[in-house]
């Protein structure tokens, strides 16, 4: 549980959830993070205990450190355990993607009712670690926004007004660069969206034709007119998306996963084994 999700605000939340953990006659154990490397240390506990099911209570950064627990190095599962999730974040991206409920009653009534579904993870190795993604991987100006938008303007004026802002300061400073992906070399590149699910980024939805138990990625390269891109990414309109199971990226530029920043290139991205989840 991240009493610190949601800009701190998650933590009313709590008690409530506990309530209906009781009431819904579930047997549990759980704790309390500080940091969200905290939740990748308690998961990875609970798997190698052996726990029949793992939730992760907080946002999509919770999530994210959650899941990780679930993989060794090789991104093996360490466990047979299905993962589940109490949503109380900001920008429920994955839950949208993937129907799980962000009405904490809802969610632990599915929890109770155990019906599960297999997700595909995506597996990102950087020169010197190995971390794995739920929804999407971005490379140049979405990592810049990640920075932007976590380094305090949500906290102020809420996740879309924020990150709006955040966007806008992006936009205004960030400077393209050249990267090259699977051996061809793009000139002034903005960003690379590499991920599996329809929506990213406080809601922007990305129409893709991955299916369950499908391996690849869909690939999204900005090289012009960004914000005509994201306006036409929120209006819904259809985008220009390649697909590749095994992504090699070079050059100089941040990355960031599932809303965080997560590292900088070089990077290979590629499938870990699959996960189980409970949904709705």
């Amino acid at each position: 549980m991240n009493p610190g999700s949601r800009s701190g605000n998650s933590g009313k939340k709590i008690e409530i959830i506990h309530s209906l953990l009781k009431e819904a006659e579930l047997d549990y154990d759980y704790t309390i993070t500080k940091t969200l490397d905290d939740a990748y240390e308690f998961s990875a506990e609970a798997n190698r205990k052996g726990y029949g099911t793992i939730v992760a209570v907080g946002g999509d950064g919770t999530i994210n450190r959650v899941i990780n627990g679930f993989y060794n190095k090789n991104s093996e599962r360490i466990s047979p355990a299905v993962f589940g999730v109490i949503y109380t974040g900001t920008s429920p991206d994955f839950c949208k993607s993937y129907n799980i409920p962000t009405d904490p009653r809802k969610a632990v009534m599915a929890l109770k009712e155990g019906k599960t579904r297999r997700i595909g993870i995506g597996r990102i190795e950087f020169e010197n670690d190995v971390k794995h993604f739920a929804c999407c991987a971005n490379i140049g100006l979405g990592a810049q926004l990640a920075k932007n938008a976590n380094g305090g303007v949500r906290k102020i004026f809420g996740d879309g007004l924020g990150t709006f802002f955040a966007l806008i300061k992006t936009l205004c400073t960030y400077r393209p660069c050249c990267i090259t992906l699977d051996g061809r070399r793009f000139e002034h590149v903005y960003n690379i969206s590499i991920g599996k699910t329809l929506y990213v980024a406080s809601g922007l939805k990305i129409k893709n034709d991955l299916q369950d138990g499908d391996s690849r990625f869909y690939v999204l390269t900005i090289c012009a007119r960004p914000l005509s891109h994201i306006i036409k990414l929120y209006g819904g309109k259809d985008l220009r998306l390649e697909y590749g199971s095994r992504i090699c990226i070079s050059g100089i530029a941040e990355v960031e996963f599932d809303g965080d920043e997560g590292g900088r290139l070089p990077c290979v991205i590629s499938a870990a084994e699959d996960l189980e989840m409970v949904c709705y």
